[in-house]
């Protein structure tokens, strides 16, 4: 299982929201290239980058910080989301350098988009559904929508998405611990790889995330809590090796 450090951009600087409000945000750093750097420096295999402005406003606000890191950084697979609503955006990130990106709204309320995309861009296309209570959240989780989670996985999956980021806004940020019940039952309804993210608070949370791995879950992002100091991120890709590696074994 991968742990990938998340880096959230607001007005141009590294930030953490809780439960995606953002009003509740924490400033982590004004220079986000650095950011990027040190989880680098530390293992990171991937980064999973937001643009938080962008999700509300609908379109790229700190593309430009993104294409820098993607420039200074091509070894590494950069997943963004974020205001990504219509193809002319997906083409200028992929040009850009950036590995995979994350589809969230427009996927939801227009799901022949993604058909589309797949088709087109082949293995780069994510979707990434937020969920509240099991059912999809979108306009930067400012709007709740009828459907539900599983429902939604499962479409996306017949149209070859490359993985799904499940993300439960109740403990996105706060530090409870994955919602591991709910990631695994996603994990287990589609054949694409999920990534979990919302909640990670230390070791032991990406210990138990690993050996549930087997069910599908093939990266957990985290925040806050590498941000915070409560999860080194070195150690935490440590474990997940180890688990998975256990795990393949049949140990």
């Amino acid at each position: 299982m991968l742990l990938i450090p998340a880096i959230d951009l607001k007005e141009g600087q590294c930030v953490r929201l809780r439960q995606g409000d953002m009003d509740r945000t924490t400033v982590f750093s004004d220079d986000p290239l650095a950011a990027a750097e040190r989880w680098i420096s530390e293992g990171a295999r991937r980064l999973h980058i937001v643009d938080l402005d962008g999700a509300v406003k609908g379109e790229p606000v700190n593309a430009g910080v993104i294409h820098r890191i993607a420039e200074r950084h091509p070894e590494v697979p950069i997943q963004v989301g974020g205001g990504i609503r219509n193809e002319d955006t997906v083409k200028v990130y992929l040009q850009a350098g950036v590995r995979s990106v994350i589809i969230g709204t427009r996927a939801v309320k227009d799901p022949d988009f993604i058909r589309a995309l797949c088709a087109e861009y082949p293995a780069r296309i994510i979707v990434g559904l937020d969920a509240r209570d099991g059912k999809i959240a979108t306009e930067g989780w400012a709007k709740l929508s009828g459907h539900q989670a599983v429902d939604m996985a499962r479409q996306f999956d017949a149209e070859g998405v490359e993985a799904i980021v499940y993300t439960d806004i109740a403990r996105d940020g706060m530090m409870q611990g994955v919602n591991i019940e709910a990631t695994v039952a996603l994990a287990e309804s589609v054949k694409v790889p999920v990534i979990a993210s919302g909640g990670i608070h230390n070791l032991d949370n990406v210990i138990r995330l690993a050996d549930a791995s087997g069910s599908g879950i093939a990266g957990a992002i985290t925040g806050r809590a590498i941000y915070e100091g409560t999860l080194d991120f070195a150690a935490g890709q440590k474990a997940a090796d180890e688990v998975s590696g256990r795990r393949r074994a049949g140990r």
